[in-house]
């Protein structure tokens, strides 16, 4: 039970620091003058790249701080889905096409980098 609790509050610490990482973005994006769909693809670029190097190193006592808690406080599917509606709903097709494959390709390519990465520094 003690475990349990471990568990769920470094989920929740690393939520906590995932959220308002990604909320940063925003503001930067938006300081930036640059569309909303620029943070939430950089916040997922960089998710992919940061849980790739945490999936394959050791498994410590806080990967799920690492893993479910920051990538999945920092990560944005669900907004990255609500977007790619939206695109296409308004019409932008080719936005829409641009953004959904370029999100699943960059991602999946930095999860592989992430992993690679780890694996070549820290062995």
């Amino acid at each position: 039970m003690v475990a349990m609790i471990k568990n769920i509050l470094l989920v929740a610490a690393g939520g906590a620091l995932g959220s308002a990482g990604r909320y940063g973005l925003t503001l930067l994006a938006s300081q930036l003058q640059l569309r909303a769909e620029w943070a939430t693809f950089a916040a997922n670029v960089l998710g992919s790249l940061l849980i790739g190097l945490f999936l394959c190193g050791p498994k410590s006592e806080y990967f799920l701080f690492y893993t479910v808690g920051i990538c999945g406080g920092f990560t944005t599917f669900s907004t990255f889905s609500a977007q790619s509606l939206r695109l296409l709903h308004d019409g932008q097709y080719a936005w829409a096409l641009l953004y959904i494959v370029g999100s699943i390709a960059v991602s999946l390519a930095m999860v592989a980098l992430g992993w690679y990465c780890r694996q070549k520094i820290w062995g």
